[in-house]
């Protein structure tokens, strides 16, 4: 840089840096505002799972309901596997598990995850990964009956990886799912 444009440096400098903080604060206010949870709509239909503890988002007090229809309109994922329970490969559709978490906000800890007859198993948030386990409201393309594991059933994809085939794991592939709770 010439001498002469030196007297100038250092004030440019100051000025760039106080533009770049700005721009910083500017995008982390437009970063919180965007963390604002959207609304879960009010089920229309018959509420076939139940969300409450620690959750950023709900539609019946502190809880989140959902009808199927609302369990259709979150991701939906396929997965081929088998079970220990079943003959032969199964194709289940259903939402992610880290997607339904993500849309009620959910941070860590531990799910309660309790079914029909009130069997509970416990189940570590940090199992909710891309290409873990889902909530299968679909086995074979059609709904899944109470008397054949439904209407939800928390299936991991057991062939996919040797660490999906433990009986932990197996303990914690819940079916006639009704109820969530979030815990620490």
């Amino acid at each position: 840089m010439p001498d002469a444009l030196m007297p100038l440096a250092r004030p440019l400098a100051g000025l760039a840096r106080l533009a770049l903080a700005g721009l910083v604060a500017g995008l982390a206010a437009l970063g919180a505002a965007r963390a604002e949870p959207v609304p879960l709509p009010v089920p229309a239909g018959p509420v076939i799972l139940s969300v409450t503890g620690e959750i950023a988002v709900a539609n019946a007090g502190a809880a989140a309901e959902f009808d199927l229809e609302m369990l259709r309109a979150l991701p939906v994922r396929t997965i081929r596997t088998t079970t220990i329970w079943t003959e032969g490969e199964l194709e289940l559709t259903g939402v992610p598990l880290q997607a339904l978490l993500a849309r009620l906000g959910v941070a860590g800890g531990r799910l309660t995850a309790t079914a029909i007859n009130d069997y509970a198993i416990e189940i570590p948030v940090s199992d909710a990964v891309p290409g873990g386990p889902i909530v299968a409201y679909l086995e074979n393309g059609q709904p899944m009956a109470r008397r054949k594991r439904g209407p939800l059933w928390v299936v991991y994809p057991f062939d996919s990886d040797p660490a999906y085939r433990s009986e932990v794991i197996y303990s914690r592939s819940i079916w006639q799912l009704d109820r969530l709770h979030v815990g620490r």
